[in-house]
């Protein structure tokens, strides 16, 4: 199928009703049907089980249990650095934000006001900053952890579209990662700098859920919602979990201006391990 038709059938396609249904299916319990999806889409995609805190599929009695598996203690050390990377994935695009304007793909970028849900004083606080994407594929673990240690100051759910964020529509679709679906999470660090995540959603993503709230999304209301913790000390470690996707997506990362540099080994579309250093 050539990348033209695949972008076309996805906006033809009824994707909040297939993410809905999706969303079901991957809760329901079917004992030994829902044993051999899993043991099926591990044969498909290459799942590493081993480690997996439980390797065993029939251990799972969802497909989200399983798509949202711990891993084993000591899968992923984590590096000593200023910066590390939240998941594993593979790096879709990062470097410097043009003023408000973060770049996608060959021909298309995004504001930064839009990504985060139309607040124009949280996105002014990136300006000429830093932005890093990370993809996360079916094989992935899809746990989300904090590449650095931070307190919550604030969550925003942003309803949108629900397109898939492979790197083919992230080429034809403009604007990918500011119209889909996504749950925007603002933090501050020890040094006071403040940093922000953005987990984005897509076809089939049932759900995505934190740590200190719990599964976000259901409810789809159609309107932007927020949640204020200035007043909480909801305060994340590095490399403590803080979200996971039911069914995966990617994260977008911002980070204020400065002397921000990142690993000289990241690549567009190279592939990362949680805990890796990502920046210093």
């Amino acid at each position: 199928m050539s990348d033209r038709l695949a972008i076309l059938l996805q906006y033809l396609l009824p994707k909040q009703a297939l993410t809905s249904l999706a969303g079901r299916a991957a809760n329901a319990r079917w004992g030994g049907l829902t044993t051999a999806v899993i043991r099926r889409f591990i044969r498909r995609y290459g799942v590493n089980m081993a480690e997996a805190a439980n390797p065993d599929p029939a251990a799972y009695p969802t497909f989200n249990e399983f798509f949202t598996r711990a891993l084993r203690p000591g899968a992923r050390p984590l590096a000593v650095a200023d910066l590390l990377c939240p998941v594993d994935g593979a790096i879709s695009q990062f470097g410097r934000i043009e003023r408000d304007q973060i770049f996608q793909a060959k021909g298309h970028h995004f504001s930064t006001t839009a990504l985060v849900g139309g607040d124009a004083t949280l996105a002014a606080r990136y300006e000429d900053g830093h932005f890093a994407n990370v993809y996360l594929s079916p094989k992935d673990y899809h746990r989300i952890h904090m590449p650095c240690a931070g307190r919550l100051l604030r969550m925003i759910h942003v309803p949108g579209d629900l397109f898939s964020v492979n790197p083919v529509t992230a080429r034809g679709v403009p604007g990918l990662f500011a119209r889909n679906e996504r749950v925007v999470c603002e933090f501050e660090r020890p040094d006071g700098e403040r940093f922000v995540m953005v987990l984005v959603g897509a076809t089939i993503v049932g759900s995505m859920a934190t740590v200190w709230h719990g599964v976000v999304n259901p409810p789809r209301p159609g309107q932007v919602r927020e949640w204020r913790y200035e007043d909480q000390r909801i305060e994340l470690a590095q490399g403590a979990e803080m979200g996971r996707f039911l069914l995966g997506s990617t994260v977008v990362m911002l980070f204020p201006k400065g002397p921000l540099k990142f690993n000289p080994a990241w690549l567009p579309a190279g592939p990362v391990r949680l805990g890796e250093v990502m920046a210093d």
